[in-house]
């Protein structure tokens, strides 16, 4: 009852004043599909839900394939992503640049067959830190203009964490792709699971703005992660797992952990 009592004064206290800024929503995203059983149960607590267009990081195949039917019923919004590539994979701008548009036809194709309308946001993941390379930007270019030139709209799932340069210096993904996007409109999808300014694995109404999330202009927030990353999250551990992952607040068999979303919409990615 304590820690219902702290997770609820948290929420309180982290949601800004009704008319300062939006109203929070929650979702989840994961790499596994939680099954079509599970989805009403899931809908008790989460607003929308991650939808992956190609196999999630380090997965070999893509298991939300053909689900967004279900999910739609299941009364769910949608965020949209498409798993990127790696900076070892890039090689040179102009090889990074080609894979860039061919990704972004990639995530064009696969947004049609799954059946997203036009202008639905596709969310490039980047899952690497710190100062993109000008491999990485000519990649994350080149695939947004691939897919803004379709009818849908380009999205970016960065880090919005503070990253090591020099001795005094540090860099935020988010920041640094944002001053090299010029008139680019691009949606900001960041993570940042550090306690704080994150809650750690905790459920509320109200979940946590995305503007405090240490990127002011984000849409979406990724507050916690599975397994928890322990050099982040000492301060939050009791609200993970002990095996360290995020589950959902369901008292069932399945075990089907997760990462925890704030946004300022039902529907991040405009996808029903």
């Amino acid at each position: 009852m304590k820690g219902l009592l702290l997770c609820a004064l948290f929420f309180a206290a982290a949601v800004p004043r009704a008319g300062a800024q939006s109203k929070t929503f929650l979702g989840f995203d994961a790499n596994t599909y939680p099954g079509d059983a599970l989805l009403p149960a899931l809908r008790e607590t989460f607003t929308f839900a991650g939808y992956w267009l190609n196999s999630p990081p380090g997965a070999t195949e893509n298991e939300w394939a053909g689900k967004r039917a279900a999910i739609r019923a299941a009364g769910f919004g949608f965020l949209v992503l498409f798993n990127g590539r790696l900076e070892r994979e890039l090689k040179s701008p102009a090889n990074a640049a080609a894979l860039g548009a061919s990704d972004g036809r990639a995530a064009i194709a696969g947004a049609r067959r799954e059946g997203f309308p036009a202008a639905t946001v596709i969310f490039l993941d980047q899952e690497e830190g710190g100062r993109m390379t000008p491999a990485q930007l000519a990649y994350i270019f080149s695939w947004e203009e691939a897919v803004g030139a379709s009818g849908y709209r380009a999205g970016i799932y960065c880090s919005g964490m503070p990253a090591k340069e020099g001795k005094h210096e540090t860099i935020v993904t988010a920041d640094d792709i944002r001053a090299h996007a010029g008139s680019r409109d691009i949606d900001y999808f960041v993570y940042n699971d550090a306690c704080p300014p994150a809650p750690g694995c905790v459920y509320g109404k109200n979940p946590p703005n995305p503007g405090l999330s240490g990127v002011a202009f984000a849409a979406i927030w990724q507050f916690a992660q599975s397994p928890r990353r322990r050099g982040f999250t000492r301060s939050c551990a009791g609200t993970y797992s002990r095996d360290g992952n995020c589950y959902p607040p369901l008292a069932l068999a399945s075990r089907f952990f997760l990462d925890l979303d704030s946004a300022t919409s039902p529907d991040p990615s405009s996808g029903r």
